[in-house]
């Protein structure tokens, strides 16, 4: 029995289920938390997750933007007449009133209402399915564009400082802890050869080019709900990682992980391409609803959001990997170095493509 489920019942005690016979079964593919869909009977269904200590050194922290934002989330979707309920996050609390538990064995769990009649998509099936959760990013910035970013707190410091994130890649390969170097010679190469490119985005933020927000940091496709009936996007989940950073990030990660057709492990490296179509569809998406949000400085890097995101993330997979699989959960031996090249093969094909996206974002402009 894994720890999470030595001190599942600790946490289901801990919040306010309310009624005998609550059940809790695993839920959900992230690869970072322990999540659980807890039923309980005539009080409705909630997330309960373990956070994971190894990824959050600091979770009463995480909590504290999470609660904070979705509040705000809260009175501006009802503002506008939306239902909150439905369109952000709730987050359940504990018996005492506290935003999360810790566990006998020191670890945090939190809870959320389940937000129900929504789907989760782990793939952009469709264009108009990519092009959803563009609105979706798009609206959680307009949303928070009034929000004073440097009062959240760093949840994961230095998350999306690409330089550190190369500096760290370099040490691992020095390190070479289990010499698995000698097989991703060609990959770390990839890597090293863009150097110059990790600087972009934060010398851009250094000379005051691109402005601090607040940012989501994970805007994967599975980080929205969606509505079952319209297939519109509903809610964005998973705010862990929402803490002050570069809209172009935020757009980047969304491209990186929706404008291909492979999935992000794929070990065939044939069938993994970066599309120029689903880029615009979701540019396009994304503006109509953050638009005037935005300056044209951030439009108009909004390809190297794209292209640095994607290098960030394959440079983690492939630190990761060095390193002994510590940080991202895997299925299967080589799952993080198939996810590392997955991401270098994006990189090439994007820069293959990078007039073509320009003159989109000049159109935008």
């Amino acid at each position: 029995m894994i720890q999470a489920e030595q001190t599942l019942n600790e946490a289901l005690a801990a919040f306010d289920f309310s009624g005998p016979g609550t059940q809790a079964v695993r839920f959900g593919e992230g690869h970072i938390n322990d999540t659980f869909l807890v039923s309980a009977g005539r009080s409705g269904r909630f997330i309960l997750q373990r956070v994971s200590p190894v990824a959050f050194h600091a979770p009463e922290q995480l909590m504290e933007n999470v609660v904070n934002i979705t509040e705000y989330l809260a009175r501006e979707i009802s503002r506008q007449g939306g239902d909150p309920r439905r369109e952000t996050l709730t987050v359940v609390h504990t018996r005492d009133g506290g935003a999360c538990f810790t566990d006998s064995a020191g670890t945090v769990w939190r809870s959320f209402l389940y937000v129900e009649g929504t789907v989760c998509h782990q793939t952009a099936g469709t264009p108009e399915l990519f092009a959803a959760s563009g609105r979706a990013f798009g609206r959680f910035q307009q949303l928070l564009r009034d929000y004073p970013a440097d009062t959240l707190h760093e949840t994961i410091p230095r998350f999306h400082d690409t330089e550190n994130r190369l500096q760290l890649l370099k040490n691992a390969v020095a390190a070479d802890p289990l010499g698995r170097v000698r097989e991703c010679r060609e990959d770390i190469a990839f890597m090293l050869a863009r150097e110059r490119d990790c600087s972009v985005a934060l010398d851009a933020l250094r000379v005051g080019e691109l402005p601090l927000r607040v940012t989501h940091n994970d805007t994967k496709l599975n980080n929205v709900l969606m509505d079952e009936d319209t297939g519109e996007a509903l809610c964005v989940i998973d705010l862990d990682t929402v803490m002050p950073g570069l809209v172009i990030n935020d757009f980047g990660d969304s491209i990186r992980f929706g404008a291909n057709h492979s999935a992000e492990d794929e070990p065939d490296l044939s069938k993994v391409s970066f599309d120029a179509g689903l880029f615009e569809t979701y540019t396009a998406a994304f503006l109509k609803e953050a638009g005037e949000a935005l300056t044209g400085a951030e439009i108009r890097l909004f390809p190297w959001g794209a292209k640095l995101m994607t290098l960030e993330c394959g440079i983690r997979f492939l630190t990761d990997y060095l390193e002994g699989d510590r940080y991202f959960r895997i299925s299967r031996p080589g799952q993080n170095l198939d996810r590392a090249r997955t991401q270098c093969k994006l990189v090439a094909d994007m820069e293959g493509c990078w007039d073509q996206l320009n003159e989109m974002m000049a159109r935008y402009l």
